[in-house]
This record gives structure tokens, C-alpha cells and sequence, in this order.
């Protein structure tokens, strides 16, 4: 995380809210001789207590977990690239704003026979957000061909053990200064760069 903790957010549930929101990120845990990173789909309990996702039974996370493991998941959100020109101040250097959180606690691999239920929890959470389209359900399937890719992937759970987040929105800025750069974000560099200038420009409590 970010070293200024005018950044850091304490406030869990707006954390927990953007993670169940964004419903992706990369898990990560130590390896030999680098850590191993995959990306993932994310379904977060709205207590924020765990986190259910799967994983492709040969991703070597997935091969590792003949015991339960430390690991990390972040998420990240909108981000742009920040010009000190956008300020209308001297002496500033150029910065990268961003949302990301990130969950670390212990990950579990689940029974087998666990796999339909935890698709079916995530798939009912995502498939709920393209309403009013009717929901995909696993019941849409050949049951062979679905059994048959319920034995490529494994559920996993992860005990949510802490939260740490950045809301790195230029908020050691004074409020002119940093609304008159949000102002210039949707034409420069990032990904999702009108929500990035909303954030800037009216930034969230921590």
C-alpha cells in the first residue's frame, strides 16, 4: 500500500463495497523462487469476513494448496497518470492516482464435491448485475459436459484476515488544485478515466 496515509482508508465497508463491486483481482502467494500470481473473479461476503473464488485445477496456486496458505488479493480500480501542469502550481512532479484494495488472509482449498455450489454463488452474484437479462444458471448444461468442467477447476476459499486500502486521489492537494487537475483526466492517460476525475474531484471520506 501506499506510504502516505493520507491515502489509507479505515473505512472497511466502502472497501469491502468496491471489491464486491469490481469482482476481480490478482491473488498472490510466496513461491520459490517468485511469487505466484493468478487473476481471478472475486465474490467477497458483504462482512468482508471471506472470499470465495476457483481456480483451474494444473494453476500451480491451485497444486500448492495441499494445506491451507497465506495469500493476497488486490483489486484495483479506475487509475490515471497525473501531469504536475494540470495543477496551475509550481514545483510538482507527476503522479499515478489509483483505487486499489487489498485482502490478505488464509486460502483454502475446498471439497470437490463443493466446486457447483461456489459456481453457482458466483455466477447468481454476477449474472444478478446484467439484469434484466434472464440469469444463466449451471442447470442451462448437458450435465456430462458440466461435470466434465467441474473436474478442471477447484473452489477455494480465502478467511479474510485484513483490509488495507489506497484512495490515492491527490487529497494532499488543496481542494481548487485538485479539481482543477480532475478536470483534465478524461483526455489523458489510465483506464476508466471519467470515474478517476469524479473520484478526484469529489473524493470519498476515509
Amino acid at each position: 500500500m501506499h506510504p502516505n496515509p493520507s491515502f489509507h482508508s479505515s473505512d472497511h465497508a466502502k472497501d469491502i463495497a468496491f471489491v464486491r463491486d469490481r469482482a476481480f483481482g490478482s491473488l498472490m502467494v510466496n513461491g520459490d523462487p517468485v511469487p505466484l500470481v493468478a487473476h481471478v473473479p472475486v465474490l467477497m461476503s458483504q462482512d468482508g469476513r471471506e472470499v470465495l473464488i476457483h481456480l483451474v485445477r494444473s494453476n500451480p496456486i491451485a497444486r500448492s494448496l495441499k494445506m491451507p496458505r497465506s495469500a493476497r488479493i488486490a483489486v484495483t480500480g479506475s487509475d490515471a497518470y497525473i501531469s504536475p501542469d494540470w495543477y496551475g502550481i509550481v514545483d510538482q512532479v507527476p503522479t499515478w492516482n489509483y483505487v486499489a484494495v487489498q485482502i490478505t488472509g488464509k486460502l483454502t482449498l475446498l471439497p470437490q464435491d463443493e466446486m457447483r455450489q461456489v459456481l453457482d454463488t458466483q455466477s447468481a452474484f454476477f449474472e444478478a448485475r446484467l439484469a434484466p437479462k434472464p440469469p444463466w444458471t449451471t442447470g442451462k448444461m448437458t450435465p456430462e459436459v458440466l461435470d466434465k468442467m467441474m473436474r478442471m477447476i477447484v473452489p477455494c476459499r480465502m478467511t479474510v484476515s485484513d483490509i488495507a486500502a489506497t484512495w490515492k486521489l491527490g487529497q494532499n492537494k488543496d481542494d481548487a488544485v485538485r479539481a482543477r487537475a480532475a478536470t483534465l483526466v478524461p483526455g489523458g492517460l489510465g483506464s476508466e478515466l471519467e470515474a478517476l476525475a469524479a473520484l478526484m474531484a469529489d473524493p470519498p471520506a476515509l
